[in-house]
């Protein structure tokens, strides 16, 4: 064992113990970042914790909480024969009815997953003769990088790329999850979401939902570190919002990309798996950037897809809405693995099932 490895395990056993001698009463934290669900579940950090302490898993994962209608779109337009559809390797796994991209792509269709939207925009470039479709996901984190490849294909003139602009904000959905829940005393707020918008984008947290929000970055010190923030606000009742990750979060985030996504993007209404449509929590092109909208340019496609309809039983939704850990669900590692995913929570490394499933105990 290094030093490093040393010191980082000592100070896990140190903050857990400060954890459970300032534990007061019973608190249900939420994270709301896929990174931090996934760490949660490699670290085994719910073990280390009090049992008055109950960490449960929200809408972090983007992949996740895209809709099936949404997905029922791409996969109408991945079907036309002048187009190459292009995402991420987990969107194009995430199951919608009894079809997915990987399916139409094993059926014929040009799907193609990608490292990043330039890649996608490369491919346009090399591919004249195709329409290159980006499907575009992701929170705050990922769309400013959307929005300059949109920039650079116009600047360009690419004109045989678009994008299914699938782009989501937090806190919208936050509102919409957090403003009557008395289930949840507290949020863990996403450390690369924050880096882009900036701390005071959760201030109202404390402010409008008298909750209270630590910040926090992904190793299991820096996770602990803002539980313990949390924990001691309890006692005085007092929710503040506290930035754990002040090496990386400041105040006002990142200023040019922020700078890009208003160029390109406006705010706009979004279906979130398990939470429905929610006002302004979405990402729409800018009139100036419509002529790359995919739903607009394939909308006869689009308005004739099916809509195709999650599996019955599984309980996704409610997992993204912390109202089920993954093994409530009934097909959690019997009808439902990464290797044939069921739902889109278990399709993810971000997604609560899929880290669930991977780091379950093995006896």
């Amino acid at each position: 064992m290094s030093g490093a490895e040393h010191d980082d395990r000592a100070a896990v056993r140190l903050l857990a113990e400060e954890i459970a001698r300032a534990t007061l009463r019973p608190m249900t934290i939420m994270e709301v970042c896929g990174t931090h669900t996934m760490q949660i579940a490699r670290y085994g950090l719910r073990a280390l914790l009090p049992p008055q302490i109950r960490l449960v898993s929200g809408p972090g994962c983007p992949v996740c909480v895209t809709d099936s209608g949404l997905i029922s779109a791409a996969l109408a337009i991945a079907a036309l024969p002048q187009v190459m559809l292009t995402s991420f390797g987990d969107m194009l796994r995430v199951p919608a009815g009894d079809s997915s991209l990987l399916a139409v792509r094993d059926q014929g269709a040009d799907v193609r997953y990608v490292l990043s939207p330039l890649d996608a925009l490369e491919l346009a470039v090399q591919h004249p003769e195709k329409e290159i479709v980006f499907f575009a996901v992701g929170f705050e984190t990922t769309a400013p990088l959307t929005a300059a490849t949109l920039q650079a294909a116009r600047e360009r003139g690419i004109r045989n790329f678009s994008v299914i602009p699938a782009h989501k904000t937090m806190p919208a959905a936050l509102r919409r999850l957090l403003k009557d829940s008395a289930a949840i005393d507290a949020l863990l707020c996403p450390g690369h979401v924050a880096a882009v918008t900036g701390a005071d984008a959760f201030a109202f947290v404390p402010q409008e939902l008298g909750k209270g929000a630590a910040i926090a970055g992904f190793t299991a010190v820096a996770i602990l570190r803002a539980v313990l923030a949390l924990v001691h606000m309890m006692p005085q009742q007092a929710p503040v919002l506290v930035n754990c990750y002040p090496h990386v979060v400041t105040a006002t985030g990142n200023r040019a990309a922020r700078a890009a996504l208003d160029a390109v993007f406006q705010p706009c209404d979004a279906v979130w798996r398990g939470l429905g449509d929610i006002p302004g929590s979405g990402l729409a092109l800018r009139p100036a950037y419509q002529e790359f909208d995919a739903l607009t340019r394939f909308a006869a496609a689009v308005a004739a897809a099916p809509r195709r309809e999650d599996h019955p039983a599984c309980r996704c939704g409610a997992v993204l809405r912390g109202e089920a850990a993954p093994v409530d669900c009934p097909l959690f590692a019997r009808a439902c693995d990464p290797q044939h995913p069921a739902g889109a929570c278990m399709v993810s490394s971000e997604g609560a099932c899929a880290a669930a499933y991977r780091y379950r105990p093995t006896s």
